[in-house]
């Protein structure tokens, strides 16, 4: 059974390696750092990916913080991403900085709840990618 399927259309043309993303109600770019041939002009994949993670922890912990009144003022996420090349292990690195008025008890429930959200989830699960052409 399938839920929250979520769609996103990259569309690629003849300028390296610019990508335009876009779902029903929004657009953004991709590319690749100068340095390895690409504009700059936007994340480049890996940069999305970890970007996944971060923003999925960051909303997680804001609506467990607010369904229970805790004063969060602000989270913070840093996630970085890697590939070991001698093992094929694909790394991430996630440290959370909390600001606000929480108790060591809310602090390590928030630490608890932001390795609950869809992504943290999803990449610990196996993941099966199906690729077809039209």
């Amino acid at each position: 059974m399938l839920n929250n399927m979520t769609k996103v259309i990259g569309r690629i043309g003849l300028e390296h390696y610019k990508t335009q993303l876009t779902t029903a109600s929004h657009h953004l770019l991709a590319d690749e750092p100068l340095n390895i041939g690409g504009t700059d002009l936007g994340f480049s994949p890996g940069e999305l990916l970890a970007s996944s993670l971060a923003s999925c922890t960051c909303i997680t912990l804001r609506m467990y913080a607010d369904r229970k009144n805790w004063i969060l003022e602000s989270a913070e996420v840093e996630v970085n991403f890697f590939t070991d090349k001698e093992t094929r292990t694909t790394n991430f690195e996630s440290e959370i900085e909390l600001k606000g008025d929480l108790n060591e008890e809310q602090r390590n429930r928030l630490l608890f709840i932001a390795k609950k959200c869809l992504v943290h989830t999803a990449l610990l699960n196996p993941i099966k990618v199906k690729t077809t052409l039209k």
